[in-house]
């Protein structure tokens, strides 16, 4: 039997001059596009992206400034589910570099045609690497 866990999503972008602030680093605007669009990808990788809605941005932090001309990589996964309910974990790092950049959380709601919260059946089983990760968000959403 297959790994039950989720896969992490893996999203890559440039980082132009458009996307710059008046200190010549990622706006955090951009970013904050670019974070739930990763986060929206992981979570339409186990249900209908037709049917989720992003309604809060947990924790986003950013550890360290990120100049023009970086490729960045967003990873991206679900790491606990309720019955409507979808939290994605985000972190971004310089594309061939392990330096944590920025990280933080996404909660997705799953919902009908009348935009109501509707269950959507997946499980993400609670494992070891992840408690830490869920133990960070409780302070964040405490």
């Amino acid at each position: 039997m297959g790994d039950p866990r989720p896969p992490t999503h893996i999203v890559t972008r440039l980082v132009k001059g458009e996307d710059l602030n008046h200190h010549g680093t990622l706006f955090a605007g951009r970013n904050a596009e670019w974070f739930v669009e990763a986060g929206f990808i992981a979570a339409a990788g186990l249900t209908s992206p037709a049917n989720i809605l992003c309604v809060n941005i947990h924790g986003l932090v950013f550890k360290r400034p990120v100049p023009s001309g970086s490729i960045i990589r967003y990873e991206s996964r679900i790491v606990k589910t309720g019955r409507t309910s979808l939290l994605a974990y985000i972190q971004v790092f310089l594309q061939n570099e392990d330096k944590l950049l920025v990280d933080g959380f996404l909660t997705f709601v799953h919902v009908n045609r009348e935009g109501r919260p509707f269950p959507h059946g997946v499980i993400v089983p609670e494992t070891p690497e992840n408690r830490p990760i869920l133990e960070r968000f409780g302070t964040i959403s405490a």
